[in-house]
């Protein structure tokens, strides 16, 4: 697989990763198969997808358990991402608050590195930022674990560009993650670029989460296939409604992917890569045959029409959430 640099590290990763979150929850999880997930991870590294994200929120801990089982042994190839912020309060209720208070975080990445089983996190985000806590606080306590070894490198998930240039200004931002697809644009709105041109200007990585908006743009979605805990069931942007009205977008994409003899899923991928050679997309999935779509798709070519056509698709209609 192609590489591409991890923020300002001077490390060299895959140009897509592996997002875990749904191997424990949120999306049909009915089907959850651990062992099968285990080999998928595998399989990721194998093939030099070797960005992996979790976070401790993902299944009350279990995404992170459950990467460190897969990972065992293989410490040094695997590049691991995890988060802390939001505290779960009811996992079958899915209700949580956010805290990033600085003894929250202390004992947010004591309980992480015990789950992983291993002595250091690679990339420590701040999952969603705390308006009760002054971010140069989070920010400065996250400081204090990269000196001691806990941490090497920090990021934020859904940040602005100022909530980044301020804390940057404390410790060096080495990714921001946060959504970004065909059907999810925010990230590039706004002077510069958005966030995605800031992460550009200094150095540091974007990573897109649900570059393939939720599975939808892969064209194999319909309304009513989601069981009742699947977290699609109540999002705006899978009623049925939504759904037939971004089918336009799928549609446009298929063009693309007919074109240039690829999946859906692969073009919308390899729209995110194509927005900045900082940028490396976090796909996920627990199925083997769709990891090896997505991994693909770091090799697939976007002409200068194909992302003209791609730009030109509507937005969606719906909310994200």
């Amino acid at each position: 697989m192609r590489l591409r640099s991890l923020g300002n590290t001077g490390i060299k990763i895959g140009s897509v990763g592996l997002g875990c979150m749904g191997m424990s929850w949120l999306y049909q999880e009915s089907a959850r198969d651990d062992e099968r997930s285990v080999r998928v991870i595998n399989e990721a590294l194998d093939l030099g997808g070797n960005l992996l994200d979790t976070a401790d929120l993902y299944g009350a801990g279990h995404n992170e358990t459950l990467l460190g089982k897969a990972v065992a042994g293989r410490r040094d190839e695997v590049v691991i991402a995890t988060k802390f912020g939001i505290v779960l309060d009811d996992l079958e209720q899915r209700t949580a608050h956010r805290d990033n208070s600085p003894a929250y975080v202390r004992k947010a990445v004591e309980a992480s590195l015990r789950r992983l089983g291993v002595d250091v996190i690679d990339l420590y985000y701040v999952h969603r930022i705390d308006p009760e806590v002054p971010l140069a606080e989070t920010w400065g306590v996250m400081a204090e674990l990269v000196a001691e070894g806990k941490v090497r490198w920090l990021g934020l998930s859904e940040a602005t560009v100022a909530q980044a240039s301020a804390a940057h200004e404390i410790h060096p931002v080495t990714a921001v993650q946060s959504e970004l697809s065909l059907w999810t644009r925010d990230a590039l709105d706004g002077e510069a670029g958005g966030i995605v041109g800031w992460c550009e200007s200094v150095g540091a990585s974007f990573i897109p989460f649900a570059p393939l908006g939720r599975g939808f743009l892969t064209g194999t979605l319909h309304a009513g296939q989601f069981e009742d805990s699947d977290f699609r069931t109540a999002n705006p942007r899978f009623h049925r409604a939504a759904m037939e009205a971004n089918q336009r977008i799928v549609d446009g994409i298929r063009e693309v992917a007919d074109r240039r003899s690829a999946t859906p899923a692969q073009i919308a991928i390899a729209w995110t890569l194509a927005q900045g050679e900082r940028v490396v997309p976090i796909p996920g999935t627990k199925n083997p045959r769709y990891l090896r779509e997505n991994l693909a798709a770091a090799e697939v070519h976007l002409a200068a029409e194909d992302l003209a056509a791609l730009a030109a698709l509507p937005t969606a209609v719906g909310s994200r959430y």
